[in-house]
């Protein structure tokens, strides 16, 4: 019955520490500052999610930029996930400069988060293709499917803007 026992709470740390690391959605920003994108409560987040070597990534920048000056002073946050990865050993690698550079370049206006290689945001909020937007509503859920893709001849702030509408 020890082991029965023993075995059951070992099972349940397990479990409970597997969730708690699959439910973390903390980033890194270029200045090391450490973001919670589910955890601003209150707030409707938007993320653009895209990388630097990517060739629409600047056309994605420019839509960031466009949804960031429109909901200026709104209960709104927009950020930019750059999901080059961090080994330098990577065809897709990226130092923070080189990032910080590709942001620069683009005149990125929001802070411009880390996500090497996209190992949290392509798993939590099921992309399957940058660049990509994701909308989180006030309580930190995903609010919506992902809008994946980016069609120069398509504004894609028009419906990613009628849907943080609905949530404001």
């Amino acid at each position: 019955m020890r082991i029965l026992k023993n075995f059951i709470a070992v099972f349940s740390f397990i479990a409970a520490s597997s969730f708690a690391a699959s439910a973390q959605t903390a980033l890194t920003s270029l200045d090391n500052a450490t973001i919670d994108l589910q955890g601003q409560k209150g707030k409707v987040v938007i993320l653009a999610i895209g990388a630097s070597w990517l060739p629409l990534s600047g056309k994605q920048a420019e839509y960031t930029n466009t949804l960031a000056q429109k909901y200026a002073g709104r209960n709104v946050v927009v950020y930019f996930i750059a999901t080059d990865s961090t080994s330098s050993k990577s065809k897709n690698f990226a130092s923070n400069e080189n990032v910080l550079k590709f942001g620069n370049a683009n005149k990125v206006t929001v802070p411009i988060l880390r996500d090497s290689d996209g190992v949290l945001t392509f798993k939590k909020f099921s992309i399957d293709q940058i660049p990509s937007f994701v909308i989180l509503d006030k309580q930190g859920n995903q609010s919506g499917n992902v809008f994946g893709g980016i069609d120069p001849k398509y504004d894609i702030t028009v419906p990613i803007s009628k849907a943080v509408d609905r949530l404001l």
